[in-house]
């Protein structure tokens, strides 16, 4: 049997508990420092109460420790390591090798974070030598890559991105925050470079583009591609969001979970969750209602088009119906959607930018603006992005997760044995026989689980079983039985960190930002692009504005009119040269000095 587990993230405590009531087997968060989201870190003691609420649902916890750190920071990594060891975490996930030697031995396993760049069965074989267990792999795979790796390496976990935000250049050898603004992605402090407007302009300074989102892509979606992931090997489904609210995490986690359920459902001689509990929603998940910027596959079907959002960097939201009649103060929209005092809407204007604005009054399908845009058109297409009635359901408490339990009571020689999922407990007491049938009595009294996270689903009492046990002892029983199911151990894999078997070349991309990861890689140079530049490229991009534009001669797109080399321009004159690499069908973007 092969457990599935969903991934869900964590910006804090509360999103981390929300994630485990609406379906997540797994969840990861940052620690108060060393991830890949600088801005959102937490506590030990948050992430201490999160494994507690967590374990008892066999959900387990994973702390990012993903970032490049320098030598000055080493004796701090190494404590929080070991803290994050005593609280019980069951994963930590490591961009920086220099770190591994604080790991052997430690109660938990080691991933490799997708900022190791993990795209090749070759990288996937080298990270499983040196003692991970799990390689989440980069984006960009297709399944019939993720399959090849599979085939490959197998003994080693895949983890895959199944939904959210996606980085144009393949992760952990993103050099353009730090290039332009002195913000180190490697160090959680990424400025979106990506999400930045440009022209585009060939080697004669002719513009092709101007002023658009080019690198700019759309979210993530692969709720109808599950199966096709399982199929491929992949055991574990993240949804990216450790910036996300609430509401987010409340509705994605649901979605996937109900998929992944139907999925099993299908397939359950196979396939089970990788934890325990059965959520129930006061609420239908619609991945359309939440926070987007339009959805695309990416690469899991091989290269698509449409996967980049040139026009907005910002989430465009659920399209909701066409402006029909306009007035001077508000319009009428043609759809079956039903509108909410408050909600944000927007919409492509003829300057091919988005404009927003929130309805102020809602009387059936006509909409009050604050201020009607200027922009609007009648025939135009509406999208919501802030919905109001669905947000206001889920800031409400809007799942529970409860775990199955069949009660068996038996008698036995001194005392009676009460059991449910492999656990049992033994009560001594005196047998005193019963005046009348107790069945129903005792049925009663041990299925009140109330708020703990257990249902009874049954009781099972022998046919022949006659003895009177007080109400007060079935009570203490029962309560007896929860706090053992509670207490059952986790299982601990003791991380056990092997030798680097030698990296042959060596460069600004290998990430190396302290001596203990120089010694790692054999080298006595600290070569990180935050320490001392780099003169390769400062994204690798699997994403081609060739093929995007629609002249890429080899998937038979036209020929280009322009003369390369394309460059990239900011808004502030600065350019950023781009080179097509048809050989690796890859994107390369170079710094404004070269």
């Amino acid at each position: 049997m092969t457990p599935l587990e969903l991934l869900a993230p964590a910006k804090n405590l509360a999103c981390g508990i929300a994630a485990i009531d609406h379906g997540a087997d797994a969840v990861y968060i940052g620690a108060p420092k060393f991830g890949a989201r600088a801005a959102v870190g937490n506590s030990v003691d948050d992430i201490r109460q999160l494994c507690e609420y967590a374990h008892p649902f066999g959900v387990k916890i994973y702390v990012t420790l993903n970032t490049i750190v320098y030598d000055a920071e080493l004796d701090d990594v190494r404590k929080l390591i070991d803290q994050l060891a005593e609280i019980g975490v069951d994963a930590i996930l490591v961009q920086d090798m220099g770190l591994l030697q604080f790991m052997d031995g430690k109660p938990f396993e080691i991933h490799a974070s997708t900022q190791t760049d993990n795209r090749t069965a070759d990288k996937v074989r080298w990270l499983k030598q040196l003692g991970f267990s799990r390689a989440v792999l980069a984006r960009e795979l297709s399944a019939e890559e993720i399959t090849e790796i599979h085939r490959e390496v197998p003994g080693i976990e895949l983890e895959v991105f199944v939904h959210g935000a996606l980085c144009v250049s393949y992760s952990g050898i993103c050099y353009a925050s730090q290039n332009c603004f002195q913000r180190s992605a490697n160090r959680g402090e990424c400025a979106q470079f990506c999400r930045m407007r440009f022209s585009l302009v060939d080697a004669d300074g002719a513009e092709i583009e101007h002023e658009r989102y080019l690198l700019s892509l759309k979210d993530m979606n692969q709720s109808d591609n599950l199966e096709k992931l399982i199929d491929a090997g992949a055991v574990s489904f993240k949804i990216e969001g450790r910036l996300k609210d609430v509401a987010y995490v409340k509705n994605v986690t649901a979605a996937y979970s109900e998929r992944l359920n139907a999925f099993i459902r299908k397939h359950s001689d196979e396939y089970c969750r990788a934890s325990r509990g059965r959520c129930e929603y006061a609420f239908t998940p619609n991945l359309s209602r939440t926070f987007n910027r339009g959805y695309t596959t990416y690469f899991v079907n091989g290269r698509q088009p449409d996967i980049a959002s040139f026009d907005t960097p910002k989430a465009v939201g659920e399209f909701v119906g066409k402006v029909k009649e306009i007035r001077h103060d508000s319009f009428n929209v043609a759809g079956t959607a039903s509108f909410t005092n408050g909600d944000g809407l927007c919409f492509l204007n003829a300057d091919r930018q988005f404009e927003g604005f929130r309805a102020n009054r809602v009387v059936g399908n006509r909409i009050y603006p604050f201020k009607m845009p200027e922009g609007l058109r009648p025939g135009m297409a509406l999208y919501r992005n802030n919905d109001q009635e669905f947000e206001r359901i889920l800031s409400k408490s809007s799942a529970t997760r409860k775990i199955p339990i069949s009660i068996d009571l038996r008698a036995v020689d001194d005392g009676f044995e009460l059991s449910a999922n492999n656990t049992t407990l033994h009560i001594a007491a005196e047998h005193q026989l019963a005046q009348k049938s107790p069945r129903e009595n005792l049925v009663r009294q041990l299925s009140k689980l109330g708020d703990t996270i257990y249902e009874c689903t049954e009781v099972n009492v022998p046919e022949d079983f006659n003895y009177f046990i007080p109400n007060s002892q079935l009570s203490d029983m029962r309560r007896r039985l929860v706090e053992k199911l509670a207490d059952s151990s986790r299982e601990v894999k003791k991380a056990k960190v092997g030798v680097n078997s030698g990296v042959k070349e060596l460069s600004y991309q290998n990430n190396i930002s302290n001596h203990q990861s120089a010694v790692f890689y054999g080298t006595d140079q600290l070569s990180a692009y935050e320490l001392k530049g780099g003169d390769g490229p400062i994204m690798q991009c699997r994403h081609c504005l060739r093929y995007s534009l629609g002249y890429c001669v080899k998937r038979g797109g036209k020929r280009p009119t322009w003369r390369e080399p394309l460059s990239l321009v900011l808004g502030d004159g600065r350019r950023f040269q781009l080179e097509f690499d048809c050989k690796h069908c890859q994107m390369n973007v170079y710094a404004s000095t070269r």
